[in-house]
């Protein structure tokens, strides 16, 4: 379970945030995961709710996470399609020659603070 090193590197970058903000308290991390990013989202909650709670910084934080939808692009015809429901091989021409656009991202979104929300 890879979840639990992405919640710590999570907890990092935003505990680094606030220090630059002067922020003593988080309420809520908003996070961008891909739905081909290999990301589990009930486990990254489970270890996030672990992990937090240690940190007085994000003691009750909440982790909201957006599913980005994977979309991958035709290079030989241009058009783009869902990359779960059609794999590497375009539906709508055939090719093999394409590339994933978005889907596989692992990205903090916003950091919410009291009062902010």
């Amino acid at each position: 379970m890879h979840e639990l090193g992405i919640v710590f590197y999570i907890i990092k970058d935003v505990k680094k945030a606030a220090e630059e903000h002067g922020v003593g308290h988080v309420s809520a991390v908003v996070m961008d995961i891909g739905e081909v990013s290999t990301v589990v989202p009930d486990y990254l909650q489970d270890c996030w709710r672990w992990a937090a709670d240690k940190e007085e910084l994000l003691s009750g934080c909440e982790l909201r996470i957006n599913v980005i939808p994977a979309v991958t692009l035709c290079e030989d015809c241009r058009q783009e399609y869902r990359t779960v429901l059609h794999g590497k091989t375009c539906p709508h021409c055939g090719s093999g020659k394409t590339c994933l656009l978005r889907g596989n991202e692992v990205e903090i979104r916003e950091i919410e603070v009291p009062g902010n929300i």
